[in-house]
């Protein structure tokens, strides 16, 4: 089994509900690690990213880029660059935001870009869209994703009203990133 840790910010709740069903998908081992609302991670944090066979980032989408408090962590993993720390870690990652599109592509690139400058294993999110007529919202991969897991959550929605469809989109998609990590282990 490898070890994921799912790296996230969450600024209303929303996010982090998602980070929760991706966890789920990943299994027993999956570990999450909140990014603080100062930007900073928790005791240990680095640690268990240093550990990890498989990283997934998570941000909402604000003004069509990650978060201010995810973009101070992905600078600071410069250190990390650095050395090629991450190089050949399984990378991954998911957005969330109000807007069905809300620009969450360029969020999604700027995740698969930090991947990629650490030497990493970006995995898309391997589900065709739903995207016929007869498509719900509670169908899997509702918003037409191909990066990672993207996800919908109404402005003045609560975080137990985000559709099902996405948080079952977000769920797949942390089984298939801790899968193809456990291949390449």
């Amino acid at each position: 089994m490898s070890k994921v840790v799912i790296v996230f910010h969450s600024g209303y709740g929303h996010t982090q509900r998602v980070a929760e069903s991706v966890a789920a998908g990943a299994g027993a081992g999956a570990e999450l690690l909140q990014i603080s609302a100062e930007g900073e991670l928790p005791e240990g944090g680095w640690d268990k990213l240093a550990a990890a066979d498989a990283i997934i980032f998570g941000t909402p989408t604000y003004m069509g880029n990650p978060s201010w408090q995810f973009k101070k962590f992905a600078e600071a993993t410069s250190k990390i660059w650095f050395s090629l720390g991450w190089k050949d870690k399984v990378f991954g990652g998911f957005t969330n935001s109000a807007s069905f599109n809300g620009d969450k592509a360029v969020t999604m690139i700027s995740l698969q870009t930090l991947a990629s400058q650490h030497g990493g294993i970006w995995v898309s999110l391997g589900i065709l869209p739903s995207n016929t007529k007869a498509a719900q919202r509670t169908d899997l991969n509702n918003l037409g994703g191909a990066l990672g897991a993207l996800v919908q959550s109404p402005s003045d929605a609560g975080v137990d009203e985000i559709p099902q469809g996405d948080l079952d989109t977000a769920k797949a998609y942390g089984k298939r990133v801790a899968e193809v990590a456990a291949r390449l282990a």
